[in-house]
């Protein structure tokens, strides 16, 4: 109840905003909760724009699983390997401190117009919290556990699938999870390069018809459908925790 009034006083601060700074029949009107949720839900009635959500979803969870494929294992390496860890910890911090966002020309001279370099940006964007996780975990492990397996003369192998992997999975929602919140953020600017599908596509092509109520249904429909992202992380994060 208390998360609802939250979001009940967002939008009354909203409404409020509006009436003071914009007049009832200007622009900022088309830009009011109600212009916006009639619109809101004409959209929800056309086909196509459930075709631009599965396009960009479709695109989140590409850039999440080559995240995945090159994060975990690279933060177990570096968890484990205190000597990579030094080595790597200073350029991957430099990394992480450039905005995906300033590889975008260079992606587009390289890879072209098209999905390659949206899936590029998103994995590189969800790529580190991912790693620097995955490896805060490995450290984090109980080394009683490790010595039990070397106690019960476990292969590397058997060690890693049976006892490091289970002990960092938790770590490994979690950077899921903060991973999820910036690749939607991420999405919609990567959606204007060029594309003909996707939320940040429907964006700019209401912008350029002067929908400006359509834009601002649009603004709302992708903090819903990343609320429910999150919700979904979450959710996966509390079944782990309840079946550990």
């Amino acid at each position: 109840m208390l998360g609802l009034g939250g979001l009940l006083g967002l939008f009354a601060l909203w409404w409020l905003l509006i009436r003071l700074f914009g007049a009832d029949d200007g622009l900022a009107a088309l830009f009011s909760p109600q212009a916006t949720f009639v619109s809101l839900v004409e959209l929800l009635g056309r086909a196509d724009l459930y075709e631009h959500i599965g396009v960009s979803l479709g695109r989140v969870l590409i850039g999440l699983a080559l995240a995945l494929l090159v994060g975990v294992p690279l933060g177990l390496l570096v968890g484990s390997w205190r000597e990579l860890e030094w080595a790597t910890t200073p350029a991957f911090q430099f990394l992480r401190m450039i905005s995906p966002l300033s590889w975008m020309p260079i992606a587009v001279m390289l890879m072209g117009v098209g999905d390659r370099p949206i899936h590029f940006l998103l994995a590189f964007a969800a790529v580190w919290p991912i790693l620097l996780n995955t490896a805060a975990g490995v450290k984090q492990l109980d080394a009683r556990w490790l010595q039990l397996a070397r106690s019960l003369s476990a292969t590397p192998w058997e060690t890693l699938l049976r006892v490091v992997v289970p002990g960092v999975l938790g770590q490994v929602l979690t950077g899921v999870r903060l991973a999820i919140g910036i690749l939607w953020i991420v999405l919609v600017p990567c959606e204007m390069l060029g594309v003909s599908a996707g939320l940040g596509y429907y964006i700019l092509d209401t912008r350029d018809c002067l929908a400006y109520s359509e834009l601002m249904a649009m603004v709302l429909l992708i903090g819903v459908l990343g609320f429910c992202l999150d919700a979904a992380a979450r959710w996966l994060y509390g079944r782990w925790s309840h079946v550990r």
